[in-house]
């Protein structure tokens, strides 16, 4: 999506990747089905997760980002908001916080 100029959509994919991986963790630690929410930072509460303090501001920054655009009215107005640059960051910083939960399955 990146390379083909659809940024939003990038940082949209990254936001539901990293929701995915905390509901998956939230499965494996609690035993219990996640709820149907989208809020990531509920995920980090609930479980009681303490990323370092770049990651959590990273993934408070995403799940901000991530309302907009799953909201048809807002898709014209972010649709400037991303470009290559931030958006690749983005997905390097998603990778990053990837990886962290991965290692919090082995704890």
């Amino acid at each position: 999506m990146i390379d083909f100029g659809r940024y939003f959509y990038a940082v949209f994919m990254c936001h539901l990747s990293i929701e995915k991986s905390l509901k998956g963790l939230y499965l494996e630690k609690t035993g219990k089905l996640p709820p149907k929410i989208h809020k990531l930072n509920y995920f980090i509460e609930k479980l009681d997760l303490q990323p370092e303090k770049n990651l959590l501001k990273f993934i408070i920054g995403i799940d901000d980002a991530s309302v907009a655009t799953r909201y048809p009215e807002s898709l014209k107005k972010i649709s400037n908001q991303y470009k290559m640059k931030n958006t690749t960051v983005i997905y390097e910083r998603t990778k990053e916080v990837l990886s962290w939960i991965k290692k919090e399955l082995t704890k």
